[in-house]
C-alpha cells in the first residue's frame, strides 16, 4: 500500500502518530518565527523603492541584494539541519533567528550600497535554516493525511500576517529614514523570537508521526544514520529529482522580488500605493493554502497517489496564465491590479499544503530535514539567485514586463507540464517508503 492512499486497516500506531504531544503549540511557536523570519528576509524587496532614493540604487542593485542573498543561503541551508543533528532543532531554530535579527540590525546602519548587501546576505544566511528544520518538524509532528491541513494552516498565518504587515510597513516607508526603522524594528522582533523558541517549543522525536513507528519507544524507532551517500541518494528518487527540477523552473518566486517594482516603475504608482495594492495576493494565498489544506484529504480519497499531482499542475499552468493578463497589459483601474494579485496569490498558495507533503511523502523521516534544505535553500535559491539576476539585468532593456512575459507565463506552463511525470513516480516512490517503514516496524518488534 503507498503512503498516501486510504488505509484498508488500522495500523497499531495510528492513535498515536495522530495526537502528537505539543504539535499545535509548536506549529503556533514555529508559525510566528517563521512570519519574523519571512518578513525581515523580504523587508528589502518592500522598501526598495524609497531605499533606493536615499542611496541612489536601481532595480539591478536589487536583484544583487536577492541574488547574493539566495547564493549564501546555498550552503547555510544544509549547514543549519546539520547543526540541528547535532545540537537539536530547538537550539538550531533560537541560533537562526537571533542571528538573523543581529544582521537586520546592522542593515539598518548602512551608509552604501556595499554595507547594506553585506548585511543582508549575511541576514538571508541566517534566517533561511529555519524553513527546512520547520518543514521536518511538522512532517515528524502530523500524519501523512494531516500534513496538508498543517501545511495549509501554517503559510495561511505567514500570509495572514503579512496581510497585517502591509500597512505598517507603508507606514515606516512615509517616515524620514523609514527603511532603517523598518530593520531596526523588525531585527529586535526576530531576536524576541528566537528566545521564544526556548521558552514553548518542544521537539517531536524523527518520525514520530509515521503509524509504521508512532506506538513504538523513541529509542526502538530504528532509524538509518544519514550520511554523504544517503543524502545524495535522495536523487535516485524519481519524484524528488522532478520536485527539484520544478522547483528550478518556478518563475513565479520572481512577483515576490519585483512585483511591487513592477507596479512602481512599469505602471506609475507610488510605493506606498504598490505595497497596498499587493496586499490582495497575501489574501488569495491565504485563502487558497487553507482551503487547500482542508480540502486535499478529500481530494487524496477521490484520487488516491494523484489527487496532489493534479492540485499541484494545475497550480503552475493556471498562474502563469493568469500571470499574462495581469502583467501584459495596462490597466487605469488599481482594482484590476488587485484583483490579479489576488488570483495570482491563490495560484501560489495552492503549492504549500500539496508540495510539501509529497516531498515528505516519498522521503524516509531521518533524510527529510536535508532534503527540504536541498529543495528550499538549494534548488530554489538557485531559482531565485538566477531569476533575479537575469530578471535586474533584462528589466533594464526589455523592462519588468518582457522579463514576467518569459519567466511568469511562459516558463510557469513549461514547469505544469513537467509535472506530469509524477502521475508514474509518485505512487511508485510512496509505496517504497511505506514498504521501508513496515520492514523497520518488523525488526523492531522482532529485538
Amino acid at each position: 500500500m503507498d503512503a498516501s492512499s486510504p488505509a484498508t486497516s488500522v495500523r497499531p500506531g495510528a492513535a498515536q502518530a495522530a495526537d502528537i504531544p505539543h504539535r499545535w503549540r509548536n506549529l503556533a511557536v514555529l508559525s510566528g518565527v517563521s512570519v519574523v523570519d519571512n518578513t525581515e528576509a523580504g523587508l528589502i524587496n518592500t522598501v526598495f523603492p524609497t531605499l533606493a532614493a536615499a542611496l541612489r540604487l536601481n532595480s539591478g542593485h536589487l536583484g544583487l541584494i536577492a541574488a547574493l542573498g539566495k547564493i549564501a543561503s546555498v550552503p547555510a541551508g544544509p549547514f543549519w539541519v546539520w547543526l540541528a543533528g547535532r545540537i537539536g532543532r530547538r537550539a538550531t531554530l533560537t541560533a537562526t533567528t537571533v542571528t538573523g535579527g543581529l544582521f537586520g540590525l546592522a542593515a539598518g546602519f548602512s551608509q552604501n550600497f556595499v554595507q547594506l548587501l553585506i548585511c543582508c546576505t549575511l541576514m538571508s544566511a541566517a534566517v533561511i535554516g529555519s524553513s527546512p528544520i520547520t518543514m521536518a518538524v511538522i512532517a515528524d509532528s502530523f500524519p501523512d493525511e494531516q500534513r496538508a491541513r498543517a501545511n495549509g494552516i501554517f503559510f495561511g498565518t505567514l500570509q495572514v500576517a503579512g496581510i497585517v504587515l502591509g500597512p505598517v510597513m507603508a507606514a515606516f516607508v512615509g517616515l524620514e529614514d523609514g527603511w532603517r526603522w523598518a530593520l531596526w524594528t523588525l531585527g529586535g522582533v526576530c531576536i524576541g523570537a528566537g528566545l521564544l523558541v526556548v521558552a514553548l517549543y518542544k521537539d517531536p522525536d524523527i518520525g514520530a508521526a509515521e503509524e509504521q513507528l508512532a506506538d513504538l519507544a523513541a529509542e526502538e524507532r530504528p532509524k538509518a544514520k544519514v550520511t554523504v551517500a544517503s543524502v545524495i541518494g535522495l536523487f535516485r528518487i524519481p519524484t524528488y529529482t522532478v520536485m527539484m527540477l520544478s522547483r528550478l523552473l518556478s518563475g513565479h518566486l520572481l512577483i515576490i522580488i519585483f512585483g511591487v517594482q513592477f507596479l512602481v516603475s512599469e505602471r506609475g504608482i507610488s510605493n506606498s500605493t504598490a505595497i497596498l495594492v499587493a496586499l490582495p495576493f497575501g489574501i488569495g494565498y491565504s485563502v487558497a493554502t487553507l482551503g487547500a489544506g482542508f480540502l486535499l484529504p478529500r481530494i487524496d480519497r477521490l484520487m488516491p497517489s494523484r489527487g496532489r499531482v493534479l492540485v499541484l499542475q494545475l497550480a503552475q499552468i493556471l498562474f502563469g496564465v493568469i500571470a499574462f493578463f495581469g502583467t501584459q497589459f495596462r490597466y487605469e483601474s488599481i482594482g484590476v491590479y488587485a484583483l490579479f494579485w489576488a488570483l495570482l496569490g491563490a495560484c501560489q498558495g495552492l503549492n504549500p499544503p500539496v508540495n510539501r507533503p509529497i516531498v515528505a511523502a516519498v522521503v524516509l523521516p531521518e533524510l527529510r530535514g536535508q532534503a527540504y534544505a536541498i529543495w528550499l535553500t538549494v534548488f530554489e535559491t538557485i531559482a531565485w539567485a538566477l531569476f533575479s539576476l537575469l530578471a535586474g539585468a533584462l528589466a533594464a532593456t526589455i523592462g519588468i514586463q518582457g522579463v514576467f512575459l518569459w519567466v511568469l507565463v511562459i516558463l510557469m506552463i513549461v514547469n505544469g507540464l513537467l509535472l506530469s511525470i509524477l502521475y508514474v513516480t509518485y505512487p511508485r516512490d510512496t509505496g517504497r517508503v511505506g514498504e521501508t517503514l513496515d520492514f523497520r516496524r518488523q525488526q523492531a518488534l522482532s529485538n
